[in-house]
């Protein structure tokens, strides 16, 4: 670690604990799940998308607006679309209302694959955390996940999306 920032507010000792603390469940829970699903021949990645087109009219977002709602660049999700797109899992369409843009169509297959990775990801969340934590520990996980949620006032607007982890 680097000392040489005189302005930085470095961590006290219990600080740190807490943040690496948070760090390895992270990790340990994504590794997890993204192992579970890659048995089944999908990403995480994959999964989310598949997952967040689910939820949208018609199952078709715009790219732009699927892009905000995972907390992704719009170049990222792009890039990943067109490997979907080569499986069949997607299909892009013009955007009828941005000439420059494009609408991501879950398609058939698509679907198919969500209907049987679901179970397959609910069973691994309830495995790697679920199960895991006592009734009052997920109260106290969605009371802290509600507050880093919440942009503060000194983020920028770049700030107010989640960055990948």
């Amino acid at each position: 670690m680097s000392t040489k920032s005189g302005s930085a507010r470095w961590l006290e000792p219990a600080e740190e604990r807490a943040w690496r603390a948070w760090r390895r469940a992270m990790v340990a829970v994504q590794t997890g799940t993204a192992r579970d699903l890659a048995g089944i021949g999908l990403s995480e990645a994959d999964y989310e998308v598949l997952s967040t087109l689910s939820e949208q009219h018609a199952q078709t977002g715009t790219l732009g607006d699927q892009a905000d709602k995972m907390g992704w660049s719009r170049s990222r999700l792009s890039r990943h679309a067109s490997r979907m797109e080569a499986r069949g899992l997607l299909r892009r369409a013009p955007d009828p209302a941005d000439g420059r843009g494009c609408l991501l169509v879950l398609t058939a297959p698509g679907l198919a694959a969500l209907r049987d990775a679901a179970p397959v990801h609910v069973e691994s969340v309830r495995r790697h955390l679920i199960d895991r934590l006592a009734p009052r520990d997920l109260a106290a996980l969605e009371r802290i996940a509600g507050r880093l949620e919440q942009p503060r006032a000194d983020d920028g607007p770049d700030r107010s999306r989640p960055s990948p982890v």
